[in-house]
């Protein structure tokens, strides 16, 4: 046992880990393969057991057979390779790094499978040394394993580098530090294969990722600030007659230009993860302003009049100043002045005839200029109190002959390019409609 201790010590973390990682999915009812975690801390599991009995088994050549020690050093390597490379695939996955082209997609399989190959072809050539300290194996299939970690590492942490802005800013210190163990861990045992230490880095890495990554828990919390500040804003909603889905269509409209921009390579020091992130939070909020505007305005059948247009302008002004004071010792400072800019500048104009401010172009925050085309268009789309909804050929027509004068051209156009997405959005969201009108009358 003096020999398996480190394994066994590890093997009863990851197993601690997934059996509170499968209670939580239960008690939160969150679906399994939602990720890659599922199958990177089950191959962990794996790659550890076999990393003890390994370690066993070549410390007791005596009462060990030959044939069953050689199985075991097969299936451990095998399992390595499959959680190194399952690291990689979940690095690639959360940074949103995967190649488009499935020649691209296949390239990244090809270290994996070759090694896989080369060790089941090798698997007569490991060599079993006794150390100073422990007893341990070394041979071609080794050499291979290390080589294919290093590869796959290497890849692992040019995607982390390369895709930094495509991370949350609170995550990149964990995943860093993980990366880093675990190329300590891998280099100090190639360089010193007595040390069997590889259990280390594996253990670190999978409970690192699922204490800042993947805790139900605290996906759970996310989830439920989410639908605190859409339940805020459907309360708004509902002043003017609304049922809520004005806010929810506009969240969606405004992922789809943003995602689209940050594809395109537009504003890429701007859209990161984090900007993308707090302005979908923040979107539900752009109307927040519309609580200080009397109930006889808003729910208006008719058209204002000049002073009645007057105080429904306020909203905007009012709603930046709500976010701001409401706001105000909130620790996410980023949010706070996406929530601002958002709620505020809406309705400013690309030509500068916009309120409240009169904000003209590029001054406009990025922002404001994507919520502006979202909202616009979910306005004409849609049935109000005053009027029916119009055709989405005509709305897209508006949001066309205002680009470059309601709307940033850039972003006008980008939204007209992906009109197939946007009308998805605009059936599902009709669909949903149609079946609460059903469901409501019977």
């Amino acid at each position: 046992m003096e020999y398996i201790k480190l394994q066994l010590g590890c093997l009863a973390i990851l197993l601690y880990i997934g059996f509170i990682y499968l209670k939580e999915c239960r008690r939160y009812r969150r679906k399994l393969n939602e990720t890659l975690f599922d199958e990177l801390l089950i191959m962990g599991i794996i790659s550890l057991f076999f990393d003890g009995a390994t370690a066993y088994t070549v410390n007791n050549p005596d009462t060990v057979p030959p044939v069953l020690n050689s199985i075991f050093h097969i299936l451990f390597l095998g399992s390595l390779d499959t959680v190194i490379f399952a690291l990689f695939l979940y690095m690639v996955h959360i940074t949103g790094a995967s190649p488009k082209s499935k020649l691209k997609r296949a390239a990244l399989f090809l270290p994996f499978a070759l090694n896989i190959v080369i060790l089941l072809l090798s698997s007569g050539s490991l060599e079993y040394i006794e150390g100073t300290i422990t007893n341990y194996s070394m041979g071609f299939p080794v050499y291979t394993c290390y080589i294919m970690a290093a590869v796959y590492i290497i890849l692992a942490i040019t995607v982390f580098f390369r895709r930094w802005r495509y991370i949350e800013r609170h995550k990149r210190t964990s995943i860093f530090t993980y990366l880093a163990v675990l190329v300590i861990v891998t280099t100090f045992q190639m360089v010193f294969p007595e040390i069997l230490i590889s259990s280390i880095g594996v253990t670190i890495f999978i409970v690192g990722i699922y204490l800042n990554l993947e805790d139900p828990a605290m996906k759970e919390l996310s989830r439920l600030h989410s639908e605190t500040v859409m339940s805020f804003a459907n309360l708004i909603e509902n002043r003017d007659n609304n049922t809520g889905g004005h806010i929810k269509r506009t969240s969606r409209y405004v992922g789809l230009i943003a995602e689209e921009l940050r594809a395109r390579n537009y504003y890429s020091e701007i859209l990161t993860k984090d900007y993308i992130t707090n302005l979908l939070k923040a979107a539900p909020m752009h109307d927040i302003g519309k609580i200080s505007v009397p109930d006889e305005i808003l729910q208006k059948p008719g058209k204002l009049n000049d002073e009645e247009y007057a105080i429904m302008k306020k909203h905007a002004e009012n709603g930046g100043n709500i976010i701001r004071e409401t706001f105000r010792n909130l620790g996410d400072e980023e949010y706070r002045i996406i929530a601002f800019e958002v709620a505020r500048y809406h309705h400013e104009k690309w030509n500068g005839k916009g309120y409240p401010d009169g904000l003209i172009g590029n001054d406009i925050p990025l922002c404001a200029r994507i919520m502006a085309v979202a909202d616009v268009f979910d306005a004409v789309s849609e049935k109000r109190c005053y009027r029916n909804a119009m055709p989405l050929d005509k709305c897209f027509r508006i949001i066309a002959e205002g680009s470059g004068k309601d709307f940033d051209p850039l972003i006008a156009g980008i939204f007209l390019e992906i009109r197939d997405k946007v009308e998805e959005v605009h059936t599902e969201f009709a669909a949903e409609s149609e079946n609460l009108n059903i469901t409501a009358k019977l």
